[in-house]
């Protein structure tokens, strides 16, 4: 039962979308009206303004980590490393479909980290590197996140061999590397046309 709940728990904290609310905070756009129209922290930087996107940020991937960390703290003898990995699942999926905004979320780039830093902080830092040299190299977020989507399974299951973190969180980081290849569909296709958007403007596939 407690599972369950903190289950629940974890999707409806998820379900915060921290755009929104920046944006109505700081009195911009929905950030669901521009841009991509995705309600993230890409996005809202798209507005001009990078504290409202660095709160965004702050507040997705906290969401994540605060899901898994009390996941970890109350979950009942025995299935801690279960409960947390259903949490961890639980809170991406809140972010991505959130009851609170008849589902439609963001890309769960921001809450994955989160995720991460909480099930293992070498795991959040290793992604975060990756994201960001390919962010450095090509400035596309995409890209970035989709490398670092596909890299964040490989060092779970290294880790996990290594003792540092469950099966069961190695899997679930799998799946959300899935989900959030899924959502990323749309750029994939920009992308291999060629018309990405890349920071500070432009677009095009990355170039050797």
């Amino acid at each position: 039962m407690t599972l369950i709940a903190l289950a629940a728990l974890a999707y409806l904290l998820g379900s915060i979308s921290f755009a929104v609310i920046v944006a109505r905070a700081f009195g911009l756009p929905d950030p669901r009206s521009y841009g991509s129209g995705n309600p993230g922290a890409s996005n809202v930087l798209r507005s001009g303004s990078k504290a409202a996107a660095a709160f965004t940020l702050l507040g997705d991937a906290g969401k994540g980590w605060l899901a898994v960390w009390l996941a970890g703290r109350f979950a009942e003898t025995g299935t801690a490393d279960a409960t947390v990995a259903v949490a961890a699942l639980a809170v991406t999926l809140g972010h991505l479909y959130p009851v609170y905004f008849r589902f439609r979320g963001g890309k769960g780039v921001s809450t994955a980290l989160g995720v991460l830093i909480a099930i293992e902080p070498w795991l959040a830092s290793g992604a975060l590197a990756v994201w960001l040299a390919v962010a450095l190299r090509f400035r596309i977020a995409s890209l970035a996140a989709l490398v670092s989507a596909g890299v964040a399974p490989l060092l779970s299951f290294l880790l996990h061999g290594m003792g540092r973190i469950a099966l069961e969180s190695a899997l679930a980081i799998t799946v959300i590397a899935a989900l959030l290849v899924w959502r990323h569909r749309a750029n994939i296709r920009n992308l291999l046309a060629g018309t990405e958007s890349r920071f500070g403007g432009g677009a095009g596939a990355p170039r050797p």
